[in-house]
């Protein structure tokens, strides 16, 4: 148990029973900024811009591609390449999750998921989700931890950026046909600690 800001938080590995609370999880975000992307024949370029009205993003319940057992504790197809992480706060409640897979190819720990309720944010619950997933990464020797992250999404951006993840690459088309049409996708990664 981990005490942030005089509110006891419970972490510890998921199972199948933690699902409904997981996908039910708001993980809808505010935000007066985007990073704007401009690509060039020699890469790409962030801007961080305003925007006002603030943009309010909500992702759909039910994308297309979504793996409906990331929060189940079910690991990989090996018993051990995937994990999900959840916090709950002191009135029991569900603050947050984390989802992760390790491909050994390139010992890389991919964050494929990870949301805090809008009532735990700032209060260091994604710092230590992440933190969980990086302890997962050493486990299984993984060099580094990569996400991708729409360019809008700043706020997220900024908490992983002070975590100490990099960009490392762009895709301009990662949305096209969906409703995030419009934005790109940015990865970024962290060297394991």
């Amino acid at each position: 148990m981990t005490t942030v800001d005089d509110t006891a938080y419970r972490y510890r590995i998921a199972t199948a029973e933690d699902t409904e609370a997981v996908n039910a999880l708001d993980a809808s975000f505010t935000t007066g900024t985007v990073f704007q992307v401009t690509v060039t024949e020699e890469g790409f370029a962030l801007r961080e811009i305003p925007v006002e009205p603030p943009l309010t993003k909500v992702f759909p319940e039910d994308e297309p591609d979504d793996d409906e057992d990331g929060a189940d504790g079910a690991d990989g197809a090996d018993g051990a390449d995937s994990r999900a992480f959840v916090v709950h706060g002191a009135a029991g409640d569900l603050a947050g999750f984390v989802a992760v897979s390790y491909s050994g190819w390139n010992r890389r720990l991919v964050v494929e998921d990870i949301a805090v309720a809008p009532q735990h944010r700032g209060r260091g619950v994604g710092r230590a989700l992440m933190g969980l997933a990086g302890e997962f990464a050493r486990e299984r020797g993984a060099g580094h931890l990569w996400l991708e992250v729409t360019s809008i999404n700043a706020p997220a951006i900024h908490a992983y950026r002070r975590m100490g993840f990099a960009f490392c690459g762009l895709d301009t088309t990662l949305y096209e046909g969906t409703a995030s049409k419009g934005e790109q996708a940015l990865y970024m990664s962290m060297p394991c600690r």
